[in-house]
């Protein structure tokens, strides 16, 4: 006669790790809803992009952490560097910055971004000026002007030095017209511009100008919209990185 099998006792599924995971995303969620990336540098998310492909390993293998080291004990805190306060103070410019130009953002006569740089403020040429012309067309963008000499003129921008730099399309210029080439066309634009923004009562000294021609485009010059895209001057708020 065969023996009965010995039936195996089933232990319960161990529900301990989900209670343990759904604790860990709220706490995710609580810290990030704390999360200011304005007082985060580079170097900081380069850690925490590396923490997390290694499952957080790299901390145990003796790889780039956010913990404090010897140097904090000295006193010399990443967040008492005076390049972080910069940092703060160029995120404060860009959002200001934002809210100041919200209008013409909206209809595509400026756009406002960040490269390694610093803040960059893009004026569309073909609303400040007329095609082959470096004269600022004041009458249709007068307050858009005075607001950029007023954002650049505050407080959060103060010690801060502004680069103004023209840009073209790729088209060469017209023979008979005024400019012998680009290079002429986006260097006076650029010198107009500071000469518009210094007649407001801000510091030449802050200003460093440069016309590019059509070396730096932006967009691609085959079609009319890249050309357009290209066509621009950009006023700068120059990083310490960049002086």
């Amino acid at each position: 006669m065969a023996k009965k099998k010995k039936r195996e006792d089933t232990l319960p599924p161990d529900t301990s790790l989900n209670t343990y995971a759904d604790m860990v995303t709220l706490m995710l969620c609580f810290f990030v809803i704390f999360f200011n990336p304005d007082e985060v540098t580079q170097q900081q998310l380069d850690s925490i992009s590396t923490s997390i492909q290694t499952g957080g390993l790299g901390a145990m293998a003796g790889g780039m952490t956010l913990a404090s080291g010897r140097s904090a004990e000295l006193g010399a805190t990443i967040m008492s560097l005076p390049s972080m306060e910069r940092g703060r103070s160029l995120g404060t410019a860009l959002r200001k910055a934002t809210s100041v130009f919200s209008p013409e953002v909206r209809s595509n006569r400026i756009r406002i971004t960040v490269d390694e740089r610093g803040v960059v403020i893009t004026l569309a040429s073909d609303a400040f000026f007329n095609p082959a012309s470096a004269r600022i067309n004041i009458e249709s963008t007068r307050d858009i002007l005075l607001r950029l000499g007023g954002y650049l003129a505050s407080d959060e921008l103060a010690g801060r030095k502004f680069r103004i730099e023209g840009h073209t399309d790729n088209l060469d210029v017209d023979p008979s017209g005024p400019w012998t080439s680009n290079w002429e066309l986006s260097a006076m634009r650029s010198i107009n511009v500071l000469h518009y923004l210094t007649g407001l009562g801000i510091d030449e000294k802050r200003f460093q100008v440069a016309g590019f021609s059509d070396t730096a485009p932006i967009a691609n010059n085959l079609t009319p919209e890249g050309r357009a895209y290209n066509r621009r001057v950009d006023i700068i708020i120059i990083d310490d990185a960049h002086l």
